[in-house]
């Protein structure tokens, strides 16, 4: 291939808006190459989403089957081999990657194996690889390089004693303890991981609230829940003074005035991401920045015409599904095809047990709105199928306008929540009412007549409670 091949679009990084973007833009006939510095799906496919979720899905048949006998059936001396468990997780995102690469050749994306780089508009060059010191010009270039975690200053990260969660997912061996610092998504899946096959876990969080973007009333919950499992839970708290040890972490808690010293083998560190940009665009590219991530328009074009930008690389929320979706709408835009649209209706999901997921405004956000809502709540203890899977815990809350019935946000604790909050996205993307979740009928016994139940709470027309 000549180093002075022309395209359509060049897409910088390979992960759910890099992908997504490329494919689009061959579905529409573009000329399109693909640049991503490992391997095709990204962080998420790779390093993130995926793999966690194979960990996760481990963690839960495990613990199901330690407790075999609700079921009324007999499980003896259930063991697990951890290695396999981390193997099979890498397998599953081996599989998906392969998948991407598939559908990079099915739309005719070419693809490079390289670090991508913006060295004027309209043009991008490769180094390191097989491909290294390669130059394209094209027409349109989508900047999607994603973000790595944060990481905690003055603490050095050895991949062993102290890690992310990228480290966490090359392991092989079980800590059997483990300090996580950090209880957004990432903290909480891993505590729920770790704690499922034995790990002593101590998991720390410096605001009020596990999850604290979530509602408060589904956080404390939560806490509950994971307590009862057996994770220690600091909220509210700072650490200060890390000592990595040879054999083990310590580390001072401040809780208020009281401090405390834990010790534990490993130390897990999910306290959040910054953007991935270092080396993604050369200095004459004059690219405006917003706290260091790429700073767009509503059609995801930076203020150098031709240079888009989309997923997180462009700032939060950080989550896979909207990095595709903005990426899909850029490329969308960018040739014509339809309006470029932003994010305004999403899911946030976290993948522990009891699950967690929720889109629009909390209850606490709705208030500091001065909204005046309703509040439909339904237990799963109510739901016959929940009761019938033993998986009763948790409940459905949606905040609704007390007067139109208008869906401002909806919040679900429990089983399969990840699955069943599609329903209210929906819903509140058709601008549908509570009235009209609430007459659209739901299949029984399944768990989703929570969700009509809960939307019939609200005018206190809810059957089963």
């Amino acid at each position: 291939m000549a180093e002075t091949t022309d395209y359509d679009l060049i897409v910088i990084g390979g992960g759910p808006a890099g992908y997504a973007g490329a494919i689009r833009a061959g579905q529409l006939g573009k000329k399109v190459a693909c640049i991503e510095l490992e391997r095709a799906g990204g962080t998420c496919l790779n390093w993130g989403c995926i793999p966690t979720k194979a960990l996760l899905k481990s963690a839960e048949l495990y613990q199901k089957m330690k407790k075999a006998e609700i079921y009324g059936l007999s499980a003896k001396e259930i063991s697990f081999d951890f290695p396999k468990v981390m193997e099979r997780s890498r397998g599953v995102a081996a599989q998906m990657a392969k998948g991407v690469e598939f559908l990079f050749r099915k739309n005719k994306v070419d693809y490079f194996v390289g670090k991508g780089q913006v060295i004027a508009p309209g043009m991008v060059s490769i180094s390191g690889g097989e491909h290294q010191g390669k130059f394209f010009r094209t027409k349109n270039i989508l900047i999607a390089t994603g973000c790595k975690m944060r990481r905690i200053a003055d603490l050095a990260y050895d991949g062993q004693r102290v890690m992310t969660s990228r480290e966490a997912l090359a392991a092989t061996q079980l800590p059997k303890s483990a300090i996580i610092v950090g209880a957004g998504a990432i903290g909480v899946e891993f505590a729920y991981f770790y704690n499922a096959f034995g790990t002593k876990v101590t998991l720390v969080e410096m605001l009020p609230n596990v999850l604290p973007v979530e509602d408060e009333e589904i956080s404390k919950v939560l806490q509950r829940s994971l307590e009862k499992q057996g994770i220690t839970i600091l909220t509210g708290t700072k650490c200060e003074n890390f000592r990595v040890g040879a054999s083990s972490v310590k580390v001072d808690l401040v809780t208020g005035d009281k401090k405390q010293e834990v010790e534990a083998e490993v130390l897990l560190s999910a306290i959040g991401v910054v953007a991935n940009i270092e080396g993604a665009v050369a200095p004459a590219v004059k690219v405006e920045l917003d706290r260091n991530y790429v700073k767009v328009g509503d059609d995801y074009q930076t203020n150098v015409k031709g240079i888009y930008a989309a997923g997180d690389i462009i700032g939060p929320p950080w989550l896979a599904h909207i990095a595709t979706y903005e990426a899909v709408n850029a490329v969308n835009g960018m040739f014509g095809h339809s309006k470029a649209k932003r994010v305004k209706i999403f899911p946030g999901c976290t993948y522990c047990q009891p699950q967690v997921s929720s889109t629009g405004l909390t209850e606490r956000a709705a208030k500091e709105k001065k909204l005046d809502v309703k509040i439909g709540k339904f237990p799963f203890t109510a739901s016959g199928k929940a009761v019938a899977s033993a998986e009763s815990e948790g409940f459905v809350k949606v905040i609704s306008d007390a007067k139109t019935g208008e869906i401002y946000g909806a919040h679900i604790i429990g089983s399969e929540a990840t699955e069943m909050i599609a329903e209210y996205g929906l819903a509140m993307e058709l601008e549908a009412s509570v009235e009209e979740v609430h007459q659209t009928i739901h299949a029984h016994p399944t768990l989703s007549e929570a969700i009509m139940e809960a939307a019939a709470a609200t005018s206190g027309e809810a059957i089963h409670i």
